[in-house]
Formats: structure tokens, sequence, C-alpha cells
């Protein structure tokens, strides 16, 4: 087998974060003889996994099992995706990294007073292939398995659902509004299961992928005639000519208001949209300036000092195809 190493994720679904701009879906990448590939699991086979036994009050042991099962089947039932999953049954074993089990379970981890639950990978640095998983979720908080929630309690077939969008590859979307409440926020809507902060206790509306979620999973593992059925943009964002590393580039659907989108990701400030219905769309293009820079693009060169910008007028997206040679100019704040 090809060398491998761990690789810690830091983009946990959290209770409460400071406030977040819009952007969209993240691919996690990583660099490999001085190119970047994108993390995906092994195409050709489903990825098995297994789950823990461990309880908390409120959530059995067949409760997280049947819960952590449907939050698969809602990744696997987008139908320009292929990718499948197989559970292979439950154990009483901790989460162990390295250890070539993928797993998802409850850990008490009450140091961590803002983590619901976490992603960590073992990956194939030689292909960048992911090999392993690890999902835990925070038994330190209240939980629970109903249908339809439960006051007080946090859902766990929503976190679930965010952490094996982790698990398949994608990073955090900032489509999203919250609130100010004491010293944290909280989540008044959200344009992606990917949003990093956790509905409130009770609420059920993270379960559901939004059109951001159903892109970033189909870019990734597409099927059928996804990429012929779909569209792209590409383009550059630039700043007195020179490009801008780790701006937000959204694009929204002006049939649907579907929002699809990306980071520039390069010094030269280039970036690539797909997965997107075709049709007239416009651009908004915005800074990093609102969160925690690092829960999304790792990097000090970020550029956060420049206001939001729109395409001067509508794109129109091909089915099948690409448009090209996007140029959005944007200027200091």
């Amino acid at each position: 087998m090809s060398q491998a190493r761990r690789v810690s994720v830091l983009v946990a679904i959290l209770a409460v974060l400071s406030a977040i701009p819009t952007s969209a879906y993240l691919k996690f990448g990583y660099r490999i003889n001085g190119q970047s590939v994108v993390l995906k699991w092994p195409e050709g086979r489903p990825v098995s996994y297994v789950v823990g036994t461990r309880e908390t009050t409120g959530v059995s042991a067949a409760d997280f099992r049947d819960t952590i099962a449907r939050a698969f089947a809602t990744w696997e039932n987008v139908p320009s995706s292929s990718i499948r999953f197989a559970p292979a049954g439950d154990t009483t074993r901790p989460l162990s990294d390295n250890d070539g089990i993928t797993m998802l379970a409850y850990a008490n981890r009450p140091e961590l007073d803002r983590t619901l639950g976490a992603t960590s990978y073992t990956i194939d640095i030689i292909a960048g292939a992911l090999l392993e998983a690890d999902v835990f979720f925070n038994a330190a908080f209240p939980w629970s398995a109903a249908p339809g929630g439960q006051a007080g309690r946090f859902d766990l077939e929503s976190i679930a659902t965010h952490e094996i969008g982790h698990l398949i590859g994608l990073g955090h979307s900032a489509l999203g509004e919250t609130e100010v409440v004491g010293s944290g926020r909280r989540v008044l809507s959200a344009g992606a299961v990917m949003f990093p902060i956790a509905f409130s206790p009770g609420n059920i509306d993270g379960r559901r992928l939004q059109p951001d979620d159903i892109a970033g999973i189909s870019d990734i593992y597409p099927d059928g005639t996804f990429r012929q059925e779909t569209g792209s943009i590409s383009g550059r964002v630039t700043r007195g000519g020179l490009g801008v590393f780790g701006a937000h580039v959204v694009a929204m659907h002006l049939r649907t208001g579907a929002l699809v989108g990306g980071f520039t990701l390069d010094d030269s400030g280039t970036f690539v949209l797909a997965g997107i219905e075709p049709g007239p769309v416009v651009l908004r293009v915005e800074p990093l300036d609102d969160g925690d820079v690092a829960s999304f693009i790792e990097g000090p060169r970020v550029d956060v000092g420049f206001a939001v910008a729109f395409s001067p007028r509508a794109i129109f997206v091909p089915r099948g195809g690409n448009a090209p040679d996007v140029t959005i100019d944007v200027v200091g704040k």
C-alpha cells in the first residue's frame, strides 16, 4: 500500500461561531508533487463504515445506527452522484486513527464546548485517495434521534449529514444567515447542509441537502449525465490587474435562485464553478472578512481588503459546456 498520513480536518460542525459571509462549497485538496489533487474515495467500490455502540441519554445504540444510515442515504440518493456506502456493522471499540476502519461514534469531549462533531482522515499521499475517515459526535451535548426533533436537544441526523459531507470530501459552505446571541451566533437560515454553524436544538432543517451540497458531491463523484446536463463558469478575480487569492465567487441562477460557487485558490485569482444549471447567472465576489479564514482556506495570503463586486451583466451557462474567461475586477474598501 502507498504511504499514508493522517490529516486532521478542523472543520467541525459548531454550536456557535463568529459571523461568516456568503460563499459556497469547497472541496478538500492536497498537494502531491506540486499538483493539487482533490481528496476523494477510490472509484469502483462503496465506502464501508462501522458505527459505535456507545449510547447517550435519549439515543440508544439502535437509534444511533439507524440515524447514521439515514444520513448516509441522504447523500447516496443524489441521482447525479455515484458515491455509494456499505454499512459493515457496529463495534464496541473506541475511535482510532490509522486502523483502516471508517467509523462513526460518540466520544465524550467536554473540553470542546463549542464542537458538536468533527471528521478526520487517513489519506494516500501518493495518489491523494481517501483511505479512512473517522467521525466523532460530542457526547457532552444533548442529542436526539426523534423523527420530528426534540426541544432542547441537537438533531443527530442533521449533524451526521453535515459530517458525512466532510467524510466524502466537502469543506464548509458559508451560505447562511446568523444573528448575534450573547457571545455567539444563532442560525436563522442556511443555504447548505455544509454551513458550519448548527441550527438551534430541536431544529431538523439540516437533514435536507441544498443545491450547493448537491453540486459539490456531484462535482466530485459525477454520475450519469451530470456533466452533460450542467455547465460551469471559469475566470479570474483581479485587483489592480493582479490575481486575488481567497475571494468568494458565488453564482446565483436568475431563474431558480440556486446558489453555487467556490473560492479563488491561487495567486492568479482563477476560479471554476461547476455543477450549475444551464441558463443565466450573476456572479458575486466578496472577501472572507467576517469569519475564521482558517475554517475555509489555509494560508496567510488571503486578501480580505476589497469591496463586494458583481459581474457587470448576466452570464449564460451552457449545457454541458463552460462559460470561460470571466474576469471580475475588485477595488479596495
